[in-house]
């Protein structure tokens, strides 16, 4: 079935109602469906389905949308994904081609889920160490079956025999990591260890984490990178919390899979960790599409607080909200929930360390303020964290630096802006004034908005279809690599990017960037895996920018904008379609007047385009 085609029967054969009713409680109400919101806490019902109009909408959080879209929100997948879960439950048949499988890719994950399996047999059907150790740790029968958690016991050759018997080949074993070649011989990878199975978004098995029983090294052994297993690219326990970050719109992100597994148990079930080595740019892109704030909690010892510092800077860089949590008794998360539980933990959150305060700190750990030198050495790398704030957050740390250190404001500031000491602008940089700004409550529900629209939403220009690259999404990336000065203006702006391919271009993008550099496209490009630097060298050879640099980029913006503002003129106009005059006058008046605000930008923009 063609790929329009499996939309349209997917859309018509499955009926909204009975979609939702599944896991939202709904009561007739009239001729719609009435239930409580699972996108945002409340007490009365504000959300309502119409199975005339087979689309939902919440007059509380403003979520609206198809029956493809809610099953995008509410699993927090994306548009493929929600297509085969829907296509699945239904008995739709949709090509094989419809997605562009890997069949490589597919055996590498069948070959992953088998021994996952294996290795969870041995856990769970007879005794052995790494049971007693995982019972030791406190983790209860019901939490180790959810997360998958297995054994690899101490034999040379448990899991090659196994996998031989399933008629796997030992090459693709090697390349996944699940065995070593020595002297003549296969045998495991893994040997008596705990085995923490890694699983995408998706819900396949990308790799293994394996933590060895009692004394050894080295004392986590993880998969090696594979084409199904890329670290950078994924999170720990993703697959599991991902609808709880969505919902508590915050991620607790840990250093190492034991954290996770506690946290959860215990009730904290927004949480994930990255994969044993430093946060990247991938993984915080990953995160955005869950949530825009992130607490920090990684141990306190220097190697944490190290980690926490890149890690503000990567999260911050891309636009979320991030703080710093540092755990007060206990050496990590996983060791205080145990002792302290739920509650506290979640109190301890709220006294988590913003960015720029917990930089500031860290600098005072570092230097002697009670000394001149110190004080001087302070404010020289305190005004390097400054210059990365807007200037509205400038001025509040400018305030709060000289009333703690005793330096007028004035001094502060001349060091920050030199001469134009009146007024700064830090490096993140607002938006050329050649471009109008929407409205303040549009710009408020655009996160949420953009996250839920599915994908006949934005057939005009495949701004939100992930299997699709757009010619503004090109345009902008071309526009950074021919002139630097455009880097923080995009940057703004790169919530558009949504294609796989195009996000680690960003990333890369991101990695190499030099405030008042050019950008090297060649160190740009030797980031990137095989296929995304296809896509690169397409852009960097097809998409042309050169000479009009600005007329592109304030083209591409309002593009962006109006396609943005159109979208939500298309929500009010449902949501005041199912809107109840009794239930919801207040919200139908705000409604119609954003409309009106909405449908007065666009027409002065030159109207429908």
């Amino acid at each position: 079935m063609q790929r329009n085609n499996a939309v349209d029967e997917i859309k018509s054969r499955c009926n909204i109602v009975d979609v939702i009713g599944r896991v939202v409680p709904l009561k007739k109400a009239g001729s719609n469906y009435k239930g409580i919101c699972p996108f945002h806490n409340e007490k009365t019902s504000s959300f309502i389905v119409s199975e005339q109009k087979q689309i939902f909408t919440c007059f509380g959080c403003g979520a609206t949308g198809d029956v493809i879209a809610f099953v995008q929100r509410y699993y927090n997948v994306d548009f493929p994904e929600a297509i085969e879960r829907l296509a699945g439950e239904y008995g739709i048949t949709i090509d094989k081609g419809f997605f562009k499988k890997n069949e490589k890719n597919d055996k590498l994950y069948e070959i992953n889920r088998d021994a996952a399996n294996f290795f969870y047999s041995a856990f769970t059907k007879t005794a052995n160490a790494g049971y007693a150790y995982m019972q030791n740790r406190g983790i209860e029968p019901a939490t180790l079956k959810k997360f998958g958690i297995g054994y690899a016991d101490e034999k040379w050759d448990s899991l090659y025999t196994y996998l031989k018997s399933r008629g796997y080949d030992y090459n693709t074993l090697l390349e996944l990591g699940l065995i070593s070649y020595s002297k003549g011989k296969y045998y495991d990878k893994f040997r008596n260890r705990v085995m923490f199975p890694i699983i995408n978004t998706r819900g396949k098995v990308i790799g293994f984490g394996g933590r060895i029983i009692g004394d050894g090294e080295p004392k986590y052994l993880n998969s090696q990178e594979s084409p199904i297993f890329l670290k950078k690219n994924n999170l720990y326990g993703l697959n599991l919390t991902k609808q709880d970050i969505g919902k508590e719109n915050c991620a607790i992100l840990v250093e190492g899979y034991m954290d996770v597994i506690s946290l959860y148990q215990s009730g904290v079930r927004n949480v994930s960790a990255s994969l044993g080595t430093a946060l990247t740019d991938n993984q915080a892109a990953l995160l955005k599409r869950y949530t825009d704030k992130v607490v920090l909690s990684y141990d306190a010892d220097d190697a944490g607080r190290k980690a926490a510092l890149r890690g503000l800077d990567i999260l911050y860089g891309a636009g979320m909200n991030v703080k710093v949590l540092h755990v007060t008794d206990g050496k990590d998360p996983d060791e205080f929930v145990k002792k302290k539980g739920k509650e506290a933990f979640i109190e301890l959150t709220k006294e988590a360390l913003p960015y720029a305060d917990y930089k500031i700190e860290h600098i005072k750990r570092e230097v002697d303020v009670s000394v001149t030198e110190g004080r001087v050495e302070f404010l020289k790398r305190a005004i390097a964290v400054l210059k990365t704030l807007s200037p509205a957050e400038a001025d509040i740390y400018i305030k709060k630096i000289a009333n703690d250190m005793k330096i007028s404001e004035g001094a502060i500031r001349m060091e920050l802006y030199g001469g134009d000491a009146g007024f700064g602008t830090g490096t993140r940089m607002e938006n050329s004034d050649k471009v109008r700004r929407m409205p303040e409550n549009v710009q408020r529900d655009k996160d949420a908005a953009l996250r839920s629209m599915s994908d006949e939403d934005t057939a005009g220009d495949g701004m939100r279809d992930a299997e699709h690259i757009s010619a503004t999404e090109k345009h902008l990336i071309k526009i950074v690599l021919t002139d630097s000065s455009y880097y923080h203006k995009v940057a703004a702006y790169s919530y558009i990017f949504t294609n796989t391919k195009i996000l680690a271009i960003w990333a890369a993008i991101k990695s190499v960037y030099r405030d008042g550099e050019e950008i090297n496209p060649q160190a740009v490009r030797e980031m990137l895996e095989i296929e995304e630097q296809d896509v690169f060298d397409d852009i960097m050879k097809n998409t042309l920018v050169a000479g009009y640099e600005e007329q592109i980029y304030i083209d591409s913006v309002k593009k962006i904008e109006i396609h943005e503002m159109k979208k939500r003129e298309s929500e009010i106009k449902v949501m005041l379609s199912l809107a109840d005059e009794d239930e919801n006058g207040e919200n139908i008046k705000e409604l119609t007047e954003e409309l009106m605000e909405i449908q007065k930008w666009i027409n002065a923009q030159g109207g429908l385009q």
